[in-house]
């Protein structure tokens, strides 16, 4: 979705579930509410005047599993 914030346009993303949907933006300076039509509350967040883009915050893609293995270095005696 688009918002324009001090005469520049911000992309803020809400997710491909949306897509279609109607949604309502609650502005109040750099604090945004994103809300659907029955008003369950979609995302919350605080806008990033240096970034174009405000991202969600989750990774893409799947879930990297098995790359990371915590091993044990050292016992405490």
């Amino acid at each position: 979705m688009t918002l324009r914030y001090l005469s520049r346009l911000r992309h803020i993303g809400v997710g491909r579930h949306y897509i279609g949907e109607r949604i309502t933006l609650l502005v109040a300076g750099t604090h945004i509410r994103i809300v659907d039509e029955d008003g369950r509350l979609i995302r919350e967040l605080t806008l990033d005047p240096a970034r174009d883009y405000q991202p969600l915050g989750t990774p893409c893609g799947r879930p990297k599993i098995g790359h990371y293995v915590p091993r044990q270095v050292g016992t405490i005696t």
